[in-house]
């Protein structure tokens, strides 16, 4: 699989947060707690698959905070 540029990782992430901030929590996917956006982006642009629970939760804190 081909791995997206930063830029292009990073703008979707400021999408998520945006809406995240101006939709309580939540986007157009559904809750942040439950969304499998973050991990799907950090796949395609890192290359790394995540699987652990807690390994998720901590890149989705990395990430949005």
């Amino acid at each position: 699989m081909e791995q997206i540029s930063k830029e292009l990782f990073q703008k979707e992430i400021d999408m998520c947060k945006q809406l995240s901030k101006e939709n309580g929590n939540k986007c157009n996917w559904g809750e942040y707690n439950k969304c499998g956006v973050i991990p799907l982006l950090y796949k395609i642009h890192k290359g790394i698959l995540l699987e652990d629970g807690q390994e998720i939760k901590d890149i989705k804190k990395q990430i949005i905070s």
